[in-house]
């Protein structure tokens, strides 16, 4: 498993904002987005492509364009889903699919809820998107999903993630080719499971409680 944190300034001023506590929901949507954009910068250096002859106004030349079959963007609901727009934007023909998964706030457990993907992933490219690496659960058994389908090579987009729940999904993937972007790594989890210092709970930030 191989972990990448970001480290640009831009990526670092966004999380300050998003890390406080006075920052209203309209302001962090937009940062989401905004910090998802410079995030899948990072997590796609290693998007297939494929050469493409291409003429230019002034002469023939040698291109590349995204490869076939095109990749898969998961956003874990409800969170994942405002990383969505930055990543879409950044990848405009990848294919996008969704999964539902919720953590057991007594036992830090992911529970699947609803899923749209395609049955096959077969030799395809998936990024899946969670803003908060925690505990770990449900990164894991989403990333775990993806393979039992058959892809072959998945990298996961997360705004912060915790040490704890790092070794987690490398202990979970054992040695599965899996990369994992990240825009900070933070100190460690409380006891209620959540990043220390983090955001709070990213959905509710999102989208308010529900």
């Amino acid at each position: 498993m191989r972990v990448h944190v970001a480290d640009h300034p831009l990526i670092t001023h966004k999380l300050t904002v998003l890390r406080d506590v006075d920052t209203p929901s309209p302001v962090f949507r937009a940062l989401v987005e905004e910090l998802m954009t410079l995030l899948a910068y990072e997590g796609t250096r290693g998007v297939r492509v494929e050469p493409v002859d291409i003429l230019t106004p002034v002469a023939p030349t040698t291109g590349v364009r995204i490869a076939d079959p095109k990749p898969l963007i998961v956003p874990i609901l409800r969170a994942g889903l405002g990383m969505l727009e930055g990543m879409v934007k950044l990848l405009p023909s990848a294919e996008v699919g969704f999964l539902g998964m919720a953590r057991n706030e007594e036992t830090l457990q992911p529970t699947t809820y609803a899923e749209r993907l395609p049955d096959d992933l077969s030799d395809r490219q998936c990024f899946v998107l969670d803003p908060m690496l925690a505990t770990g659960g449900s990164l894991a058994a989403a990333i775990e999903f993806l393979l039992q389908r058959g892809a072959t090579d998945v990298t996961a987009i997360c705004i912060l993630a915790a040490p704890e729940g790092l070794a987690f999904v490398e202990e979970q993937l054992h040695g599965q080719d899996v990369t994992i972007v990240l825009g900070a790594l933070d100190e460690r989890l409380n006891e209620q499971g959540y990043i220390v210092p983090g955001l709070g709970d990213a959905g509710d930030r999102l989208y308010g409680t529900v």
